[in-house]
């Protein structure tokens, strides 16, 4: 299990991070009760954080893998006016929300992807120069779907 506290200080890590909380490979699924959520974040939770969490989670998942028609989610997020603009989460989602809003903002956010395996759907960040990269692991998961391509067409060759 990947934590919160575990997840580096750039915005994509922390994005990553909040969408692998479901490991579909494995089954595991750290927003599958509050105290699983703590033990995941490093802070107290709610029956009302961990759905907000949930929500919060499905729709990032759905947009990196692709559905642009989200549902929005209402995230508060306090605005700091020092001698600069920033904004802070007071809760994880927040804090997430934030972490999204900066993507967002520095055009990155389409960087963070799903991977199309469907016994993977890991969240990954391209760092590809054209964001062209389509699986969390060339070595994984496109070897598997490049075998399983190659199969299919041997297959309708032997056949047609």
């Amino acid at each position: 299990m990947s934590t919160l506290a575990q997840a580096p200080g750039d915005p994509a890590d922390r994005v990553v991070a909040f969408l692998n909380t479901l490991d579909v490979e494995d089954g595991v699924d750290d927003l599958e009760s509050v105290t699983s959520y703590a033990a995941w974040s490093g802070r107290d939770q709610t029956p009302a954080t961990l759905a907000e969490a949930r929500r919060l989670r499905d729709l990032l998942r759905a947009r990196a893998a692709g559905n642009r028609s989200v549902d929005p989610v209402t995230i508060g997020v306090d605005v700091v006016l020092d001698d600069q603009v920033s904004l802070r989460g007071a809760t994880v989602t927040a804090e997430i929300a934030v972490a999204v809003a900066q993507l967002s903002l520095e055009g990155r956010l389409g960087r963070v992807k799903i991977c199309p395996a469907d016994d993977c759907r890991w969240a990954f960040y391209d760092h590809s120069r054209n964001q062209s990269r389509q699986w969390c692991s060339m070595q994984v998961c496109g070897n598997r779907a490049k075998v399983r391509q190659h199969r299919e067409r041997a297959s309708t060759d032997t056949r047609g």
